[in-house]
């Protein structure tokens, strides 16, 4: 069969270069990898295909490779192993890998010994077979590891021996979970049972790409059955056992009909799987709920009260050793923390509703755009409507939620944001009118603010007026 190599040549034609000149050198090179499975199922199913990345194995040696693309920026990061990496003008990076064997892989995730060889043995060295196709100029796929089988099976299998290529590298492990999600494949049972074996030693992997694998793992629409196939293979406990510990503790079956705190956030998990790809997104999701367990123990079986608090320490402690970004990290702490709060918006004091709301704010954007004016209190929405969706409450919970969002959007466009309050009067406005610094001055300025956001103070003038009533109150 063919894949429609015009579609990737034209997304990629720095990729056509590259193979232009290495073919004309008299080298076969080949495209390899995802390209050519996500083309075949394209061929499959009929479909519209916008190919992503684009990586080439040649048998030119590397530094033949370096030669017959001068003109493009190298960089030879991988040259050890036969790996060029070529920049092409629009910043693109194409990965030109020279056919290899290898030998052991003694750290689990470098060979100890590197040795060129043929197309067949280069294919027969990588994980998955639905990975070991590989394209011609032309488009013509070959297949030397029943890749097309398997997708037509709908199969994640690896190439060759399943408990090799694991020990190769631990990470394939979450890859193979990953692909399952990302494809709608299932994974191959002997595949599968070598991941359960293997299990233990996935921490053997740096934590920076676990936490860069399960972000991807997250992104595909199909997370929420990625979560069950960790915890089914003895991943999860490993990597997030925050969340593996969530199956088999109890809730009120009033609620949450569903199951467990596990089956719940699977639940929610789901609902977001049809909705949306933000990974950060399904991670407040997937940890929402993780403070539950400690929060039971706590108050002897009775209830869970203050469950977010104790989540969102939980949940720092779980993304940091992810070693994912600050700033992501505090995000989702954020949603973890106050999930429950977006909840009962409406029973809020209107100033605490508009802090709320005004969390990272970002004041160029406009009122009418949730998503870029407040990004973090839209992905609360979001998951208070999974929450809601994955639990007894549906969408009478979270309908009245989003009709009194728009409302509050409305009168915080015509207060000009919490910011305003701010202006109107700070602290060192209460120290000039004789207060002195402490609790008690932030209460009175928090007062103030609250008068300003209900829209009962409304100028600078009328805010120093109040100010100056209540200290002299408090002086």
């Amino acid at each position: 069969m063919h894949i429609h190599i015009g579609a990737v040549f034209a997304e990629h034609p720095a990729a056509e270069e590259i193979t232009r000149r290495l073919e004309g050198a008299g080298y076969r090179s080949v495209l390899v990898g995802g390209v050519v499975r996500d083309g075949v199922l394209a061929v499959r199913e009929r479909c519209a295909w916008v190919p992503k990345d684009v990586d080439i194995a040649t048998e030119a040696p590397p530094e033949r490779v370096l030669e017959l693309l001068k003109g493009f920026k190298t960089l030879q990061v991988g040259k050890a192993f036969g790996v060029v990496v070529v920049v092409a003008p629009d910043g693109r990076r194409y990965e030109v890998a020279t056919f290899r064997t290898e030998g052991d892989y003694p750290d689990g995730r470098h060979p100890q010994e590197v040795r060129w060889g043929t197309l067949e043995d280069d294919v027969k060295r990588r994980d998955f077979t639905v990975n070991g196709l590989v394209a011609a100029r032309d488009g013509q796929v070959m297949d030397l590891v029943g890749g097309l089988a398997d997708i037509e099976r709908g199969i994640i299998r690896t190439i060759g021996s399943p408990d090799r290529r694991l020990s190769e590298d631990r990470l394939r492990m979450l890859r193979a979970v990953r692909f399952s999600c990302q494809l709608g494949f299932g994974i191959d049972k002997a595949t599968e049972d070598a991941v359960c074996r293997h299990a233990q030693a996935i921490t053997q992997v740096s934590w920076e790409r676990i936490g860069d694998e399960f972000l991807r793992l997250l992104a595909t629409p199909r997370s929420a059955m990625g979560i069950r196939l960790l915890h089914a293979t003895g991943l999860l406990s490993r990597i997030l056992p925050e969340v593996a510990t969530l199956d088999g503790v109890p809730q009120s079956e009033v609620y949450h009909p569903e199951g467990d705190v596990f089956a719940h956030t699977c639940a929610a998990l789901e609902v977001a799987d049809g909705l949306w790809d933000d990974p950060y997104l399904k991670l407040g999701i997937l940890l929402h709920d993780v403070g539950k367990p400690v929060a039971l123990e706590r108050w002897f079986g009775e209830h869970m009260s203050g469950h977010c608090r104790l989540g969102a320490k939980i949940a720092e402690e779980a993304l940091r050793r992810l070693r994912l970004p600050a700033r992501q990290v505090n995000g989702v702490v954020h949603l973890v923390r106050e999930h429950m709060r977006a909840a009962r918006l409406q029973d809020m004091g209107l100033g605490k509703q508009l802090r709320l709301l005004s969390v990272s704010e970002c004041p160029g954007a406009s009122y009418d755009d949730l998503d870029k004016r407040y990004p973090l209190f839209a992905d609360l929405v979001r998951l208070m409507i999974c929450d809601a969706e994955g639990s007894a409450h549906k969408a009478s919970a979270w309908k009245p939620l989003l009709a009194h969002v728009v409302g509050l959007l409305v009168h915080v466009e015509r207060l000009q944001g919490v910011q305003r309050a701010r202006q109107l009067l700070n602290g060192d406005d209460l120290v000039a009118l004789g207060m002195s610094p402490g609790p008690q001055l932030g209460r009175v300025l928090e007062e103030i603010h609250e008068l300003v956001l209900g829209g009962v103070v409304r100028t600078r003038q009328e805010a120093l007026a109040e100010a100056a009533r209540r200290v002299s109150g408090h002086v």
